[in-house]
């Protein structure tokens, strides 16, 4: 099988309070440069994107313009309707799929919606109806306009609380037209960033986190071991006590974990979040998450991710997937919300 890499390119991002703006605007000229060097002689190479339902336009700007010379995107749908009715989202989820389907490789139906933080969508009422809805229908629109090949799935963050109905209620809405349409799920988890994972022990956070995800949880909505899990965001943060060369260290061994469970758990790929800083100056957490700084020079982790691209992207065709097949370390950050103005059907805003 072919394991695909990815990346957000872009310095907008959100955290607990909101919106977080870079402090340098995008320069889609050094982001395309970037992009090229990632992906090497990769194949292919996903540019992930965020678009919300009711809200104008894309996080990063535009991202079209990067999904060229064998880039495609990995586009993110943002449920933001908190009255509960889902006409125009669903249209929404068509319109997309009418308009974009050519370059879009992953179309992700919600954006982490069992975590019920803002700005993400487990903080929207009746968001299991919106993923549920929303995966049919664009996997329906996507076969009805010859998209054969564009993938449709949603994504999650791990869960520790054993209590966690998530999933078991997930279960009750997905019926067989949902489980027919769904093409991957996704996981968003970020090890050793808000919750310290202790020397020496990233490997097996990892392991774990993956594992249980795939064995525990997907189970509880029915979802078997052959639908394929892809990594959608990980990252670990530069700045005060983070170096940039533990940075580079744990990017090398995250994703040599996460490539290594391929033929175990069905793993298909993995993004890094996110290319650039925010704000390499700043104070906060979440201004430092970029393989770049904020003006586009490198940290040591961009060779790394460079180079792992490169050994990684073709992995031998995987084992049967281990587990069952029947019906966070941490949690991620809370990601971008798209700020960009589309001209699809916009859903009432929450």
């Amino acid at each position: 099988m072919t394991f695909t890499f990815g990346i957000y390119p872009g310095g907008l991002l959100g955290d607990d309070s909101g919106v977080l703006a870079p402090v340098r605007p995008d320069d889609p000229a050094l982001i395309t440069a970037a992009l090229r060097e990632l992906q090497g002689g990769a194949g292919e190479f996903l540019v992930r994107a965020y678009r919300s339902c009711g809200d104008p336009g894309c996080a990063p700007e535009r991202p079209e313009q990067y999904a060229v010379e064998g880039r495609r995107l990995d586009l993110v749908l943002q449920y933001r309707d908190r009255s509960g009715e889902l006409a125009g989202w669903l249209d929404f989820v068509r319109e997309t799929v009418r308009t974009e389907g050519h370059r879009v490789a992953l179309l992700q139906i919600c954006e982490e919606p069992n975590l019920d933080l803002p700005p993400v969508d487990g903080s929207i009422p009746d968001v299991r109806r919106a993923l549920v809805a929303g995966v049919v229908a664009a996997k329906e629109e996507a076969l009805a306009r010859g998209y054969d090949e564009l993938a449709v799935g949603f994504n999650a963050v791990p869960s520790f609380d054993p209590a966690d109905t998530f999933w078991s209620e997930l279960g009750e809405l997905a019926d067989e037209r949902f489980h027919r349409a769904l093409d991957y799920v996704g996981l968003d988890f970020f090890p050793d960033v808000f919750r310290p994972v202790p020397p020496g022990q990233l490997t097996d956070a990892v392991r774990a986190v993956v594992t249980s995800f795939r064995r525990d949880w997907l189970p509880r909505a029915g979802i078997g071991a052959a639908v394929p899990l892809r990594v959608c965001e990980n990252g670990w943060p530069t700045g005060p006590g983070r170096s940039e060369a533990r940075q580079a260290e744990v990017v090398e061994e995250v994703v040599r974990t996460v490539a290594g469970l391929a033929a175990e758990l069905a793993v298909t790929g993995y993004a890094f979040f996110a290319l650039r800083d925010a704000d390499s100056a700043g104070a906060g957490l979440f201004h430092h998450f970029g393989l770049l700084r904020d003006d586009y020079s490198r940290k040591p982790a961009f060779d790394t991710y460079r180079k792992l691209v490169a050994e990684l992207t073709e992995l031998t065709e995987p084992a049967e997937p281990a587990g069952p097949t029947e019906p966070s370390a941490t949690s991620g950050p809370t990601e971008p919300s798209a700020t960009a103005e589309t001209s699809e059907p916009a859903c009432r805003e929450g």
